[in-house]
């Protein structure tokens, strides 16, 4: 089974969302985790607000931590933001999304957040499930 690795900073928003956006579109079809280099404490609340609009409730995930063995057992590495801090090894497919960052803002701001994550995890499940 293809294995998807998000990661962000604090794996407190954007990755959640995404994982959790994945898990529920794939069904069970693909392998999805999610992890950060400087993981927050919580789940970022307006994040899990955003999500829970939708019927997703992430409120139970705990930020965890980015390690190399992660990296090394998934397919694709999606980053949002983690900058250099993903290692990257041959024969992975690592993407970047440019992604606001969710942190300090209001649900307003993070819907659109989710809309886009939204909009690219449909993209990366088709080609992964047509591929």
């Amino acid at each position: 089974m293809t294995e998807v690795l998000f990661v962000c900073v604090h794996n407190a928003g954007r990755s959640q969302m995404a994982a959790a956006l994945l898990q529920h579109y794939a069904l069970g079809r693909i392998d999805v985790r999610s992890a950060g280099s400087a993981p927050a404490a919580e789940v970022n609340p307006a994040a899990a607000a955003a999500l829970a609009e939708w019927g997703l409730d992430i409120t139970a995930e705990v930020p965890t931590k980015l390690y190399t063995d992660d990296v090394e057992g998934a397919d694709v590495v999606i980053t949002m933001g983690c900058g250099d801090a993903c290692p990257v090894f041959p024969g992975k497919r690592y993407l970047d999304w440019q992604l606001d960052d969710p942190a300090g803002q209001a649900v307003d701001a993070v819907r659109k957040i989710r809309d886009d994550i939204d909009r690219r995890v449909r993209e990366l499940l088709t080609e992964l499930l047509d591929g």
